[in-house]
């Protein structure tokens, strides 16, 4: 796999034009709540109240221009080291430059990257189709593929690969009973047996529909931090991501894609101060110790995300968080309900706990549908899950255990 030159600035974090507007803004206004917070407002929520009239009552006596000074050099610290941490991102040494293992089934874009052992059990890893698969072979020190290869277990990695004048066409049936089922075909070929089933994320509802259609090549079913109930946890959340794709649709459908920073933008409101709050962690690492090399690789994953086709950005985005088709019975593929009651095969759902992107409760909706679903919920996060440093035991070796179970 080739590298950049290492002294090419990094684009990200994308898209770093929203990133830094929400940030400055947010800082910059600070000293326009001075005067309201005075005389009382807001109401604060519950959760902040006692903490902010604890800091009106010791801040009661302080001199007013003094206030202003020490808020507008907190402003600046922060925003100081914020660009600090983007400035040395964006010009870090480090590049992946893992080499992918042998290919053994191509189509399209697509690639099924197969970590081997030969005699090892076989399981189909399915990725969500908006990031890249090697967040599951992310580096020497972070891959759940090549540990798994380790452990009696060979993983197979469908590599969906970005879009292009054929995939732009594609709709999620053409995705799932077409490419995703001839991947499953290959990988029986190649083994001469039923292969485990283990989905990402989004990865994991095209899995589910998967094991549905084709039970009989399916040797068991892994849901990796999968979605189903899209408005257990914030349904006003869920429609303002539809709400966004609306004003847009007739450009989408004119470019057969949803840009990467579309992307980028909608999963930024989830948390819009992240940027601020990692970049400054980043900025207090030491530049070439390890932290900063795991955060930089991790960072890299995340800011090299693929376009979404416009048929699947249109029923994901309307489908899937606008209407809660899943959850309400309705998603179909190939004309067919995806209904996860008539899920066959063995299943094991892992639910991370501290999940902000799939929140418990809408994964939790899905292998409670499953019959006989099994659930192990980890105290981690959505990412955190696959690369972080409690991901061997509270994840890793669970995925193995249970595979080498049912195959």
């Amino acid at each position: 796999m080739s590298a950049p030159p290492p002294w090419v600035p990094r684009r990200g974090p994308r898209p770093l034009g929203l990133h830094l507007a929400t940030v400055t803004a947010a800082l910059l206004s600070s000293p326009a709540g001075l005067p309201p917070w005075r005389s009382g407002w807001p109401n604060w929520n519950p959760d902040l109240r006692e903490r902010a009239q604890a800091l009106h009552r010791d801040l009661a006596g302080a001199d007013p221009d003094g206030l202003r000074r020490a808020l507008d050099r907190e402003v600046r610290r922060r925003l100081d080291l914020m660009l600090t941490g983007l400035e040395r991102y964006r010009h870090h040494p480090y590049r992946r430059t893992l080499p992918d293992p042998p290919a053994v089934w191509t189509e399209g874009a697509s690639r099924l990257l197969d970590h081997g052992p030969d005699g090892g059990v076989p399981v189909l890893f399915v990725p969500s189709l908006v990031n890249r698969a090697y967040v599951l072979d992310l580096s020497e020190e972070r891959s759940l593929m090549r540990w798994l290869a380790g452990q009696g277990v060979r993983p197979l990695l469908l590599d969906w690969g970005s879009v292009g004048p054929l995939e732009r066409r594609f709709t999620l049936t053409d995705y799932i009973a077409g490419r995703l089922e001839r991947a499953l075909e290959a990988a029986v070929d190649l083994t001469g047996r039923r292969v485990a089933v283990a989905g990402y994320c989004m990865g994991g509802l095209l899995a589910t529909a998967l094991a549905l259609r084709r039970p009989r090549e399916v040797a068991s079913l892994l849901l990796l931090a999968t979605p189903w109930d899209f408005h257990a946890d914030d349904a006003a959340t869920a429609r303002r991501a539809a709400a966004f794709f609306q004003p847009f649709g007739p450009l989408v459908e004119a470019w057969g894609e949803l840009p990467v920073d579309a992307i980028q933008s909608l999963f930024a409101q989830l948390d819009p101060f992240l940027v601020l709050k990692k970049f400054s962690r980043f900025a207090r690492m030491a530049p070439d110790g390890a932290a900063a090399r795991a955060f930089v690789a991790l960072e890299d994953w995340l800011n090299d995300g693929v376009p979404l086709a416009a048929a699947v950005a249109r029923d994901t985005l309307a489908g899937w968080y606008g209407r809660n088709d899943t959850a309400l019975g309705t998603w179909l593929v190939g004309g067919l309900p995806v209904d996860p009651r008539r899920v066959a095969v063995p299943t094991l759902a892992l639910v991370p706990g501290r999940d902000r992107i799939v929140p418990p409760a809408s994964a939790k909706a899905l292998v409670d549908r499953i019959p006989g679903g099994q659930m192990i919920v980890p105290p981690l996060g959505h990412i955190g899950m696959v690369v972080g440093s409690g991901a061997e035991q509270g994840v890793w070796r669970p995925i193995a255990e249970w595979i080498n179970l049912t195959g």
